[in-house]
């Protein structure tokens, strides 16, 4: 059981992103059939693979801030020492954080909205 949880720790978020490529290319290569081979287009296929493509975005930024590959200057950072490095490091997830920790609010407003209005998924009739 802990080797499950120490595989599932270090590689789910990798994992789920190569899932959602392929769920995304299969889906995309069946519409494609279907549009062009018999003649008619899924209804469903656009719509979820946005959808995919838009949970894989927020699984990326979960496996980057683990693996610390963070959008920053690589020349700037390689200046440092190895204690400089490690401060920078510690300065950049601080900063990750705030902004997650600002768009929070943001997120949950939005969300308590969709539910009250109602909002539904137009292709999938899913309730978003």
């Amino acid at each position: 059981m802990k080797r499950i949880f120490h595989w599932l720790d270090e590689n789910l978020e990798e994992f789920l992103l190569v899932i959602g490529l392929i769920a995304m290319t299969l889906i995309m290569g069946v519409q494609v059939f279907c549009r062009y081979v018999l003649g008619m287009s899924l209804s469903w296929s656009e719509e979820l693979t946005r959808y995919i493509f838009i949970w894989c975005g927020f699984l990326s930024v979960s496996y980057c801030s683990k693996k610390c590959l963070s959008i920053k200057i690589e020349q700037f950072v390689a200046i440092f020492p190895r204690r400089g490095k490690a401060i920078f490091k510690i300065v950049n997830h601080t900063f990750e954080l705030i902004l997650f920790l600002y768009l929070i609010p943001f997120a949950w407003k939005y969300l308590l909205s969709a539910i009250a209005n109602g909002q539904t998924s137009p292709a999938m009739g899913i309730p978003m």
